[in-house]
């Protein structure tokens, strides 16, 4: 299994923005067919080294993540998921 972690920061953190970019990860629930696993979560605490997001998906296989990342649903994702953000972070991995 390929576990694919992305941490993103906004530029402008704001109610408006966190339920734009938290809708648009959700979204991608069901719509890619080697997504296996997706859990979007928010940060409370609010440190100055804290990210804003962080999104957590699992994959079969080094090939299912490769099929994510040019799929047709996750693009505008990647779109908008850059335009809300000042910064990302990403580790991909297997377990």
């Amino acid at each position: 299994m390929v576990k694919h972690i992305v941490m993103f920061k906004l530029t402008e953190k704001n109610p408006d923005n966190m339920a734009k970019a938290v809708n648009a990860l959700k979204g991608m629930e069901g719509k890619i067919e080697t997504l296996r696993y997706i859990e979007v979560g928010t940060d409370y605490n609010g440190y100055e080294r804290s990210f804003d997001i962080v999104l957590v998906t699992h994959f079969e296989s080094r090939e299912g993540l490769k099929v994510y990342e040019t799929h047709k649903n996750h693009e505008p994702v990647r779109n908008i998921m850059r335009s809300l953000s000042s910064t990302s972070a990403v580790v991909d991995y297997e377990v």
